[in-house]
């Protein structure tokens, strides 16, 4: 909004040239996004005790966790709001890519707070159904690939990091693999919303690096000199990854150990979906396995231990998953494990932009 209304002033008056360049709107995306966290949130944690909105703890999971029963919940309706308004503030709205971002980071808000609201009505820790879940997160994703494929650059190759002349064509089954990608992503946030403020530091990390890559590919001659796929108009999405670190470092104030508040699935479906989303759109979706290494660490430790437990018989190869909980469980102190996962999430995030050169 404020690109429309201030940039076209440049031509009187010079200073206003600055609103043209993708580094100064990601920067203040940035600065608004954490701004509104900060003066905010506050206030919806007095709400949320206010209307008793209140985290309902999973019976089965560690005995420390059952303490933080009743902590506010659902910020992730003000995290998703923040990025929402910083990104309308400062990004050019004539960009598809920025409108196909919003509809999946706020559909999948909506689906989060339906989640979020029978948790929290109905007393316990299950929510909407996993299946329900899923029918709604592929159908936005399949409308997000309707206007791509109408709108934006639709292309089916698959590029991979080390490897500059891998791209193979997967024709129909990329919007499969896209909306893998995008749906995974969200729900492997999910899983790693589990602690305090464990979800958030990865998600601003990995926010980052792909403001980044989304900046490069949007930039016809970085792109080829980088040897990286171009994707005309996908530099806008830096904007948005820049609102998204933002709001993650703003609720991460209140969300650290001893948390304030929780995001619930309102706000981890979303951010998740978010990552996802613009993985898909700058055409670098290999590269949220490596930066979002740490969702991908609990995604797949809870399906080892599932498979596991069904194939043999009823033993387990964690104490409990998702991963951060079999940790918990052999001793370590709740911010031990949280602090150790965002270093190894800040090193994934370093390999990821090394691949940039490592072609």
């Amino acid at each position: 909004m404020l690109f429309h209304l201030l940039y076209p002033l440049h031509q009187a008056w010079p200073f206003f040239n600055v609103f043209k360049y993708i580094t100064f709107r990601t920067i203040y995306a940035t600065v608004t996004a954490l701004a509104i966290m900060l003066v905010l949130t506050p206030w919806f944690i007095e709400k949320m005790q206010k209307l008793q909105m209140g985290q309902v703890v999973r019976d089965d999971g560690p005995e420390r966790h059952l303490s933080k029963a009743g902590t506010p919940s659902m910020g992730g309706v003000l995290i998703i709001s923040s990025i929402l308004f910083s990104t309308l503030m400062w990004a050019d709205l004539r960009n598809i890519y920025i409108w196909i971002s919003m509809l999946i980071v706020g559909g999948y808000c909506c689906i989060g707070i339906a989640d979020d609201l029978m948790k929290i009505t109905k007393r316990n820790s299950k929510g909407l159904s996993g299946k329900k879940k899923l029918f709604f997160q592929t159908l936005l994703v399949a409308m997000a690939a309707f206007l791509i494929y109408e709108f934006g650059a639709w292309d089916t190759h698959l590029s991979f990091p080390f490897f500059k002349n891998l791209r193979p064509d997967l024709g129909f089954y990329y919007l499969i693999f896209a909306a893998f990608v995008v749906v995974g992503s969200s729900n492997a946030v999910n899983l790693t919303d589990g602690l305090d403020g464990l979800a958030t530091g990865p998600f601003v990390i990995t926010a980052a690096v792909y403001a980044l890559f989304c900046y490069l590919a949007g930039h016809a001659g970085l792109a080829h000199y980088l040897q990286i796929p171009s994707v005309p108009g996908a530099g806008e999405l830096a904007i948005f990854c820049g609102a998204m670190a933002g709001a993650g470092l703003g609720f991460l104030w209140f969300n650290t150990y001893p948390a304030e508040i929780f995001m619930g699935d309102s706000g981890s479906l979303a951010m998740g979906g978010a990552l996802g989303c613009v993985a898909v759109l700058s055409k670098q979706e290999i590269i949220l396995a490596i930066a979002g290494g740490v969702f991908v660490m609990e995604a797949v430790s809870v399906m080892m231990q599932v498979g596991y437990f069904k194939l043999s018989g009823g033993r387990r190869i964690f104490r409990m998953a998702p991963i951060h909980h079999h940790f918990e469980l052999k001793g370590w102190q709740e911010p031990k494990v949280i602090v150790r996962f965002w270093i190894i999430s800040i090193l994934l995030g370093l390999l990821a932009v090394s691949t940039l050169k490592l072609r």
